[in-house]
């Protein structure tokens, strides 16, 4: 059961949630708190019937305090109305039980009995003042709830001839426990709202970056398109109207620049999609520090291999950025597969995980392979991610694993991912390098005359 609780209940709760719970439950703690500290309390020093009618108060005034306090933080929370009947029943039962302590305060203090009608004087009107701020949005209106509170305080202290002295010690009791408590439950209040909004507009900055990033392609596909497929069309209705008048050989010239424009077109949109999936490992790299280090995730990057231009081993952490160059022997497919690995990784960390740190090492032996391993100490949720791919069915948390396993696929690449030592999570990416010798011989074979006219076979064809 404890398991299941630190696991379902707990663990793979988010942080804004579990900042929501701590604060809910740390206003019920003020019920029991009321209850068990103060109001059993009563029956024994009381010593008479009085003091089952204080505990029988008090339960119900804790009661609706509790009920009172729940429905305030959703309020607050913008999920319900405000709850104005409780809010006026912990009004009214605070009243009382301020009237009915000091009707009992003794006129000849005794020490145990003062101190138990002190006790309920400050409880009924601290809690009672400090459930009714939850419910309230404006530091004025709390004000004027505690100073309601001493007004109540004074007033029954004078309807019942109680002594200056006895009244300053309550009125000042209840200042101090009103405006305590007032503070307490406002700041948490303010935290948990807070908190949500902040995980609302991070949500709401990626959406907007996914429809900028949307903008961005269809402006472009504009931009390649609109021109050149307006120009299509009239030449295409000329070469109708040329063949209709019998010219037949203008209209093929029309129509032979229709086909030289539609296949630069074709190349064109190639380009931009190309330049739309390429990826730059240098760049994700960077970008995963600043996305990460913004939501409070430590970042460290290890480098291991020949690194142009850099020592072996360097390491570029939080503040001090990336190094300015990456392991050599890397092809611009390898860079890019790894890039979408980083990417979708810091993803994962952000959205399925609860982590404090994230490192990423990359290694790399000219003529054997680069592996690329990201590590963090994220949440459970995470082992979600690795039964994608290994037998498991696929689902939605765990479809960009599968589309990178796809991606690597193609280069000869592996990639694992799964929890280890217990809480952490591990996302292990391999992909062969050539060899010196191989790696030079694409270049020189596309210098020749052969693979351009491939390029130009491959653009009739298509």
């Amino acid at each position: 059961m404890a398991r299941l609780w630190a696991t379902g209940s707990w663990a793979g709760k988010s942080k804004p949630a579990k900042v929501e719970i701590y604060t809910r439950w740390s206003f019920h703690s003020f019920a029991a708190i009321e209850v068990g500290v103060v109001g059993l309390p009563t029956l024994s020093r009381a010593g008479s019937p009085v003091g089952g009618w204080f505990l029988l108060l008090v339960t119900a005034h804790a009661l609706v305090s509790a009920a009172t306090s729940s429905y305030g933080l959703s309020w607050a929370l913008g999920r319900r109305d405000r709850p104005v009947r409780l809010m006026i029943a912990t009004a009214l039962l605070t009243a009382g039980g301020v009237v009915a302590a000091m009707s009992v305060f003794p006129v000849k203090p005794d020490v145990d009995d003062a101190q138990s009608v002190a006790y309920l004087l400050v409880t009924f009107a601290g809690f009672g003042v400090g459930t009714l701020a939850i419910g309230l949005r404006r530091v004025r209106s709390m004000l004027l709830t505690v100073l309601a509170a001493l007004v109540v305080v004074a007033a029954a202290g004078l309807v019942f001839g109680l002594g200056f002295g006895a009244i300053l010690g309550g009125l000042i009791g209840v200042l101090a426990a009103a405006l305590a408590l007032v503070f307490a439950c406002g700041f948490s209040v303010w935290l948990a709202k807070s908190v949500w909004d902040l995980d609302s507009a991070r949500e709401l900055q990626a959406r907007l970056a996914v429809a900028e990033e949307r903008l961005r392609f269809g402006r472009d596909m504009h931009d390649v398109m609109g021109r050149n497929l307006a120009v299509i069309a009239l030449k295409s209705e000329l070469a109708v109207q040329l063949v209709r008048r019998g010219s037949t050989e203008k209209a093929a010239e029309q129509m032979a620049e229709v086909q030289r424009i539609a296949r630069e077109s074709q190349r064109e949109v190639r380009a931009v999609v190309r330049g739309y999936r390429e990826v730059d490992l240098h760049t994700e790299l960077e970008g995963a520090r600043g996305v990460l280090e913004a939501a409070g995730i430590g970042f460290q990057l290890d480098l291991e291999g020949a690194v142009v231009g850099a020592p072996a081993g360097a390491t570029g952490e939080g503040a001090g950025g990336l190094p300015g160059r990456l392991p050599g022997g890397l092809t611009p497919e390898v860079q890019s597969a790894l890039g979408w690995v980083v990417r979708e990784a810091a993803t994962n960390v952000l959205r399925h995980g609860d982590a404090r740190r994230c490192t990423v090492r990359l290694t790399v032996r000219e003529g054997g392979d680069a592996v690329l391993v990201v590590e963090n100490d994220g949440l459970p949720e995470q082992r979600v991610l690795a039964r994608v791919g290994s037998g498991g069915t696929p689902r939605t948390a765990g479809a960009g694993l599968a589309g990178l396993r796809e991606r690597l696929a193609t280069l000869g690449g592996t990639l694992d991912a799964g929890p280890v030592a217990g809480t952490r999570f591990r996302l292990t990416a391999r992909v062969p390098l050539p060899a010196p010798a191989e790696s030079t011989q694409p270049v020189t074979a596309t210098a020749g005359e052969p693979a351009a006219h491939g390029s130009v076979s491959d653009e009739v064809t298509a």
